[in-house]
């Protein structure tokens, strides 16, 4: 890796926050981008930096349904989290090796880029319910399902907020309590796996991360992902996710292009 520069690391802030709540994959993007600036060195510790960051920014856009789990701990929207992040958890630790495999090779991103455009896709082709589901009616079941979907977005080109999004949406969620829910039931997955990644960090890895640019990057996180929620919140009570759906499949023939033929900055597909 060369050096961190603050140039850079505003870049990559940027796209972190923005991509972590616009249904287009985070980690799929810091794969690419990182690629781009040729970063290898303390990537896992300034990835940690700069999901923390974009943690921030979901604790201040949600901070009264925050302040209301502190007040009510037993709560119907901490026991939807408690059932949202159990089978995150289970995913994640079960498989953690092959998705670290997954995202060090970059081997498979193209396609799942596409495949995250495809549920995009079909998540908006559901006909709209009658009566769907406010934050209230969401059920257990309901949010275990979308907790599943969580967990199955740790694919490196997979969106989270993409997924969980959807699966809100096949649950019979309204789409700005789509949105909503899953942005709040994000918070638990970032903190929980940038505490693992932490925990797993060589201790030189903390001496190796240039620390002003890594702050400029939590800078630029935090506020692009303050904005990417505002915007995802109001698009989905008057729009639809299909304009990302055209964007990752676009992006993902790309990489498979780079894979195929050009193999510059991607392994070979197979």
């Amino acid at each position: 890796m060369g050096s961190l520069t603050g140039w850079e690391a505003i870049i990559l802030g940027f796209v972190q926050g923005l991509t972590e709540f616009l249904p287009v994959s985070s980690s799929g993007h810091l794969v690419l981008f990182q690629r781009l600036f040729g970063l290898q060195e303390a990537a896992l510790l300034f990835d940690v930096v700069l999901h923390l960051a974009t943690l921030v920014a979901v604790l201040v856009v949600f901070y009264r349904e925050f302040a209301g789990i502190l007040r009510r701990p037993a709560s119907h929207l901490t026991w939807l989290l408690v059932a949202g992040t159990i089978p995150t958890g289970i995913i994640g630790l079960a498989f953690r090796d092959f998705f670290d495999r997954l995202f060090a090779s970059g081997q498979s991103l193209g396609v799942e880029f596409i495949i995250t455009g495809l549920v995009l896709w079909l998540a908006e082709s559901q006909r709209p319910r009658y009566n769907p589901k406010t934050m209230e009616r969401i059920s257990l079941l309901d949010a275990a399902f979308i907790g599943t979907m969580q967990g199955l977005a740790i694919l490196p080109a997979i969106s989270r907020s993409g997924l969980t999004i959807a699966g809100s949406l096949f649950r019979g969620l309204d789409r700005e309590t789509a949105a909503r829910f899953s942005f709040i039931l994000s918070a638990p997955a970032i903190l929980g796996a940038g505490l693992v990644e932490l925990r797993d960090l060589p201790a030189a890895a903390s001496t190796s991360l240039p620390w002003f640019p890594a702050l400029l990057g939590a800078v630029a996180a935090g506020v692009s992902g303050y904005l990417a929620i505002r915007f995802m919140i109001r698009l989905l009570s008057r729009s639809n996710m299909r304009v990302f759906s055209f964007y990752v499949w676009a992006l993902g023939l790309l990489v498979l292009f780079d894979q195929l033929v050009t193999h510059r900055f991607f392994p070979p597909l197979w």
